[in-house]
This record gives structure tokens, sequence and C-alpha cells, in this order.
């Protein structure tokens, strides 16, 4: 009996030397992935600061956001089912889509003013504003010796 040396160059797939192998495909990490995450941007102007998340596909109903201390929460929920009957065949499709985000808003929030959401064309855009005392503060340097 003679032991055969496999050649894992001929099937890629088979081991780790891809982003796409069946080893990678079920390695934890690949699990770890929230790809449910909508893209953030987030601008500070002079008197507020912007934050803007794309997620196409959702109603403004859809959306659930709120502020309790300093966190701010985003989230988004959206099922749609569609049954067809026909003759002898039933045929049900659904999808569902969701997201959930929470930040820790800087102390110089204006939590006593109203937060702006609107969501135009996929993209939610809330505007949170500034403390005037908060805007007052100028630079302090610390000189290191």
């Amino acid at each position: 009996m003679s032991l055969v040396k496999s050649n894992k160059k001929r099937f890629p797939w088979m081991n780790g030397d891809t982003p796409w192998s069946l080893e990678n495909l079920f390695d934890d990490d690949f699990f770890k992935i929230n790809r449910s995450l909508p893209a953030m941007n987030v601008k500070e102007h002079e008197d507020d600061f912007e934050i803007e998340f794309a997620a196409p596909g959702f109603s403004k109903e859809d959306f659930e956001v709120s502020i309790e201390d300093d966190l701010l929460y985003v989230s988004a929920e959206q099922s749609e089912e569609d049954f067809e009957d026909d003759d002898n065949f039933t045929r049900k499709e659904f999808s569902y889509s969701s997201f959930h985000r929470t930040f820790q808003l800087p102390k110089s929030i204006d939590f006593k003013k109203e937060v702006v959401a609107t969501y135009k064309n996929g993209v939610l855009k809330l505007q949170l504003a500034k403390e005037k005392e908060a805007m007052n503060r100028s630079r302090k340097d610390i000189v290191v010796t």
C-alpha cells in the first residue's frame, strides 16, 4: 500500500487558497461580517451634525429613530409577501430586511432641540443641532513640558 500526495493546486476551492473556497466559506469570520448595516456619512457643520444612511427600498414608516440619554438609535424593518395561486401550483415569495445601529452622540448636541429626520431617494438624513455654548468654545493649546 502506498500513500498518494494530493495536488491542492488542482482544486483550489477545496483548500483555503481562495476567499471563496469551501474552507473559508464555513469559517467563523465569514458569518461575523454584518452585511445588513447600511453605509453611513457623518458631516459636521457649524450649527449641526448631519448623519446620512443609505437605505434604499424602505419607506419612511419603516424607520424607528430615537434618542435616549446620549445614544442615538436608528433601526428599520421591512417585510413583503407576495402570494400567487394558480391551477396546480402555489408559490409564495417573501423578503425581509432590517438593520439596527446605535451611536454615542457628542456632548455638543443640543438635546432640547428637535432632530429633523427626512427620507428621500433611499437616503435617511438626520440633522442634530449643536448647543450654542459648544459652538463658542475655542481651542486651547496645551504645552507639553
